[in-house]
């Protein structure tokens, strides 16, 4: 059987701006997706708006040092997230994989969340019914594409990192905006467990993740919508 394949689009913004503070994805909501994925034969081409290396949170590696799949991941797959292609080269060719995958850390806040390029290969996902999926931060890349003109999550039952969790790490007044009230605003139905649970929302071909310890179960909701 053909393997299946999974587009992930990683930040390329390496600090939170208003406090100077390192940033950029965080290693286990695609490290655990990866392990539950790759099991399936399920093969990953990784993107980047800017291309080259994916800055990973550093306080990502020390906060999972005792999480033996993010372990394993960081020290035998660093060549994902340090040749990422280019975003752009992507925008028309989601007939090539089965989903896009948007793993989180503050840095999608960034750059992802009004990423032209990003938000065309959502869309363009999206309307050839393909799965689009996104973990804790990541969901903040959905939040600006459109079907119909129209947000593309507008109705629509969908989670990441709650304003909870964001005061929970104190991060709340760094951030440019909060990716619950981000979805609210564009019309998502947002949906929410206790701060730091697990939660996985499927909503269509719409599938998203609150937080890192929803990684997991993310992974399997999407081997389970693509057939892997």
């Amino acid at each position: 059987m053909a393997a299946k394949k999974v587009l992930v689009v990683l930040t390329s913004h390496d600090k939170i701006d208003a406090i100077n503070r390192p940033t950029g994805w965080y290693l286990p909501e695609f490290a655990h997706p990866y392990h539950v994925l790759s099991g399936k034969n399920v093969e990953f081409t990784v993107v980047s708006p800017k291309g080259g290396v994916a800055p990973l949170d550093a306080g990502s590696i020390e906060l999972t040092k005792e999480d033996p799949v993010s372990v394993a991941f960081l020290n035998n797959n660093k060549a994902l997230w340090e040749n990422t292609l280019p975003i752009k080269q992507f925008v028309g060719r989601s007939g090539e994989f089965d989903t896009i995958f948007y793993p989180g850390g503050h840095g999608p806040m960034f750059d992802l969340v009004d990423d032209a390029d990003s938000i065309a290969l959502i869309e363009e996902f999206y309307n050839a019914g393909k799965i689009v999926s996104a973990v804790c931060h990541g969901t903040i890349a959905l939040v600006n594409a459109k079907v119909n003109g129209e947000p593309l999550i507008k109705g629509k039952e969908i989670t990441g990192f709650t304003n909870a969790e964001e005061d929970a790490v104190q991060l709340t007044s760094a951030m440019p905006f909060l990716v619950e009230d981000r979805v609210i605003a564009a019309g998502g139905k947002f949906v929410q467990t206790a701060v730091f649970g697990n939660k996985v929302v499927v909503d269509g071909t719409i599938i998203t993740g609150q937080n890192p310890t929803s990684a997991s179960d993310l992974g399997e909701a999407i081997a389970k919508a693509i057939g892997a």
